[in-house]
């Protein structure tokens, strides 16, 4: 007569299985926590401004509108067209800044 195999217990239905966060997860998690994360963003809207990207994507905003006329643009349309060029056009050394500050936060943090 053969003994059964030994396997773990089946899950019950109810009970859901764990996630691992991922890092990108994690790392969220403790900017949000320590507050990091609004002086991140705050940081980034300063220099924005600073450097007349904010400006320039207003200019965009109204030619766009300009263009399809006012009562035609929605909100929507605007984030479509605007957001790969808003993105293209940050500027690399605020890009540079804003990555040195999370780069000391994580090293502060010890993650």
């Amino acid at each position: 007569m053969r003994s059964s195999i030994n396997r773990p217990p089946t899950p019950d239905g109810d009970e859901e299985p764990e996630q691992e966060l991922t890092l990108q997860e994690i790392i969220n998690i403790k900017l949000i926590e320590s507050g990091e994360k609004e002086k991140l963003k705050e940081l980034l809207r300063e220099r924005l401004i600073e450097c007349g990207w904010r400006d320039e994507m207003k200019a965009l905003c109204r030619a766009f509108t300009k263009k399809k006329g006012r009562n035609n643009v929605t909100v929507d349309d605007l984030v479509h067209v605007i957001t790969p060029k808003g993105r293209a056009s940050i500027p690399d050394s605020v890009k540079a800044e804003l990555l040195q500050q999370i780069r000391s936060f994580l090293v502060s943090a010890a993650i």
